[in-house]
């Protein structure tokens, strides 16, 4: 998921000094996602950047291994629904269960999302303003990463949920609609907003390859990843090189400008090469951190960007901003490209790889204080326009 960073653009979209998150400010954050020793996916990808922006984190692990999968070989413990319950019992009776905003990532088993869907209601019914980041960790590009019951499980916590963060693959599970055209992305849209209640939704990546044909002109890539013409003239922009993120968020003001189930922002975003692991959980972190809800929804017309679309420009700006970082490293040592074939003789090329690309959080924790404006997102107009 990567996007031209936010220094080299013309940017549009700032946190303003009443709404930018200060270091001062008490929005607590309870992280309930993986924790790896080595690396930075899961928790270790989200809490560092979280607390970087000035906000208190509390953390519960859902499992604790040496690394993540990508290595290959990796070693640790799931935890169980038995000791999640507890953790959180023991967090309700000391008076440490304080947090203010949820963000939930990969949970394995339905067991342990159970619990985790009974304490969000606990937590939404002591304060309906909870702010829950729903990160809905199934799978990616036709592969799930967890058990099959884990699918209805996450159904029913959907309607908790004050924003969710699916990937294509984790949007076309839930609702059960391949994406490949307008109409289908309208329909499982529709169906997470109305059948399963979720007022914002941010679909983290889609190629654009498989539904270019029904992207408006200007939502496309200006400008090509592959040099110009022989003429001088802009060659067209390479769609497999391209990423497109979607936020739709619903509409709560009732006008003719917003007569249609939500109000739909864009933007294509042109891939890094490389495999990185953790950018996902970056990214739900990094979004859940500049998400300010307005006292007073807005009316979500072509001039004013929801607090969602804001928080996800920020979001992909410093994504990309980060994955750049880790490229330029990674370039610098040379790194083996994968070679199936080679790598299932020498183990070490894995390993040395998926090191050498672990996102470099920590040299750029800059990043993640910046409160520079980014590139917006831009409005779908017509979006729900047969």
């Amino acid at each position: 998921m990567t996007v031209t960073p936010g220094s080299s653009q013309r940017s549009d979209v700032g946190e303003s000094h009443t709404t930018a998150h200060a270091a001062t400010c008490s929005d607590r954050i309870l992280s309930i996602q993986s924790h790896v020793a080595f690396g930075y996916v899961g928790g270790k990808a989200a809490v560092f950047p979280l607390q970087c922006m000035g906000y208190d984190v509390d953390v519960v692990n859902t499992v604790n291994f040496s690394n993540h999968t990508g290595y290959g070989y990796f070693g640790g413990t799931k935890t169980t629904a038995e000791e999640l319950s507890t953790i959180f019992d023991s967090m309700d009776k000391t008076g440490v269960l304080t947090a203010t905003r949820l963000l939930t990532g990969y949970i394995p088993n339905a067991a342990s999302l159970d619990v985790v869907h009974r304490l969000a209601r606990k937590l939404k019914a002591r304060n309906p303003d909870l702010i829950y980041l729903l990160d809905t960790v199934l799978g990616d590009a036709g592969k799930l990463y967890v058990a099959a019951d884990v699918i209805p499980a996450y159904r029913k916590i959907l309607p908790l949920a004050t924003v969710i963060t699916p990937n294509w693959f984790e949007v076309e599970t839930l609702t059960d609609m391949k994406l490949t055209d307008l109409a289908s992305l309208r329909g499982a849209l529709g169906k997470l907003h109305v059948e399963y209640r979720v007022p914002n939704i941010v679909i983290s990546s889609i190629p654009l390859s498989r539904i270019a044909a029904s992207i408006p002109e200007y939502l496309l890539p200006s400008r090509p990843t592959n040099g110009v013409a022989r003429d001088g003239a802009l060659s067209p922009p390479d769609e497999q090189q391209y990423l497109i993120c979607i936020v739709s968020s619903v509409n709560h003001v009732h006008s003719e400008a917003a007569s249609s189930i939500s109000t739909v922002h864009a933007r294509c975003v042109p891939l890094i090469p490389g495999y990185f692991s953790g950018v996902g959980d970056l990214f739900s972190a990094l979004l859940l951190g500049h998400f300010h809800p307005l006292s007073t929804p807005p009316a979500h017309g072509p001039a004013c960007m929801s607090p969602v679309a804001s928080a996800t420009a920020h979001a992909l700006a410093k994504t990309h901003a980060i994955l750049s970082l880790t490229h330029v490293a990674a370039s610098t040592e040379s790194l083996p490209a994968t070679d199936d074939e080679l790598d299932a003789h020498v183990p070490e090329r894995i390993s040395r790889r998926m090191k050498g690309r672990e996102l470099k959080l920590v040299q750029g924790q800059d990043i993640f204080k910046s409160k520079d404006p980014v590139e917006p997102m831009i409005v779908w107009e017509g979006f729900w326009k047969e």
